[in-house]
């Protein structure tokens, strides 16, 4: 079993935490402390899932919990778009990062061997 922090999935998921952090700041500071802190709790889930997964030999329902974790990420931007909170090219940039993101917890989940 390799170490979580090398999985490509973990990598992608830890870049786009990263990007989250970093958008947050620009946040009126309504929506800062409200969906900008949900947004950075659901990106922790991610990355805790992502770690709990590696780790367990029951790994899909980990995998499972973590691509909830995206759709709800997917929901809470598409609400800040529609509040003006981010700019087209911040949209554009997280959905190709999540896209990523979500198609590789789906293959990763498709070599799980349980039932």
């Amino acid at each position: 079993m390799s170490t979580y922090y090398n999985l490509p999935v973990y990598k992608q998921s830890y870049d786009l935490f990263i990007d989250v952090f970093k958008l947050t700041k620009e946040f009126n500071r309504e929506y800062k402390y409200t969906i900008g802190e949900e947004l950075k709790k659901e990106m922790v889930a991610i990355i805790i899932n992502t770690y709990r997964a590696n780790d367990s030999e029951y790994r899909l329902k980990y995998i499972v919990s973590a691509r909830e974790n995206i759709e709800v990420i997917r929901l809470l931007i598409r609400l800040l778009k529609d509040l003006k909170q981010i700019t087209v090219a911040s949209i554009a940039k997280l959905n190709l990062a999540i896209e990523e993101l979500s198609k590789q917890l789906t293959a990763w989940g498709s070599f799980s061997k349980e039932s």
